[in-house]
């Protein structure tokens, strides 16, 4: 992870096409200054994060389903629950399941998981259009081959 910069994966862990299902991991760093200010003396992952983290991995799911044609872009958060603090230092498991979509949008449930314990879930909307300009999905390949996505799958 690296927080400053929202780049939120590290690796793609598991991304089950058939399945419409993908599981990704993430290690929260062990400094950062976003914990200067959450919370002096007792850092926490910001829960605004961890949802970032539940998009970002249902939106890696959802670049491959669209055979990397088309850019998710999060619409809506619905059921977002917080269950347990995430610390520095934690190893994150990130589950996401496509689990409706058409009109230009899909929905996702999502979880972390930090020790086997689930820390926080979501139901995610995702609107998704053509990428809107070359250095986005130029960026985005770049970032597709750093955290493990199927090489055969980025077209570019």
């Amino acid at each position: 992870m690296n927080l400053e910069y929202f780049h939120l994966i590290d690796r793609i862990a598991e991304l089950r096409i058939e399945q419409r299902s993908i599981t990704v991991e993430a290690l929260v760093p062990q400094t950062s200054t976003i914990f200067e200010g959450h919370f002096p003396g007792y850092p926490l992952m910001p829960g605004v994060l961890l949802i970032e983290t539940m998009a970002q991995t249902s939106g890696w799911l959802l670049i491959a389903l669209m055979q990397f044609q088309r850019m998710p872009f999060l619409a809506a958060v619905k059921e977002a629950k917080m269950r347990s603090f995430v610390t520095p230092g934690e190893t994150l498991s990130v589950e996401a399941t496509v689990i409706h979509e058409g009109s230009g949008y899909t929905m996702t449930e999502a979880n972390i998981k930090s020790g086997g314990k689930l820390a926080c879930n979501a139901t995610l909307t995702f609107r998704h259009v053509p990428f809107p300009h070359p250095d986005l999905r130029g960026h985005m390949e770049v970032m597709a081959r750093q955290i493990g996505f199927p090489e055969q799958m980025i077209h570019g």
